[in-house]
């Protein structure tokens, strides 16, 4: 069983730049081998994906954060990042932290959300 415990979400106002972080309650070598990645869901939305990393650090973003968003892994502290810059009104959602691998069943574990909101 994995925990993640997303934190750095808040009001932030349009153009500014926030820091999420999600941290995983798993060994150092067992985090490696989890492809991380960030959701998003608005009020009335359904849940997209914005970012992920694999293993390898290969990164993919949705296309309405390209840019703006970096997700990187610090392995060695079990940690995941989202980086948000130019943050726009239709960036406000809760983020959803997710580890998923595949070893002979499918382990995918979600944190609790933390809320982004952009607002002047």
């Amino acid at each position: 069983q994995v925990q993640l415990v997303e934190s750095g979400g808040g009001l932030v106002q349009p153009g500014g730049s926030l820091t999420l972080s999600c941290a995983a309650s798993v060994s150092t070598f067992s985090f490696s081998l989890y492809t991380m990645k960030w959701y998003r869901q608005a009020p009335g939305k359904q849940r997209e994906l914005v970012a992920s990393i694999v293993t390898g650090g290969t990164t993919n973003y949705a296309d309405s954060v390209k840019g703006r968003f970096t997700i990187s892994r610090d392995n060695a502290k079990n940690t995941v990042y989202l980086q948000m810059n130019v943050l726009k009104p239709e960036d406000t959602a809760v983020y959803y932290c997710n580890a998923y691998r595949w070893s002979w069943r499918a382990h995918d574990y979600w944190g609790q959300g933390t809320q982004v909101t952009v607002s002047s």
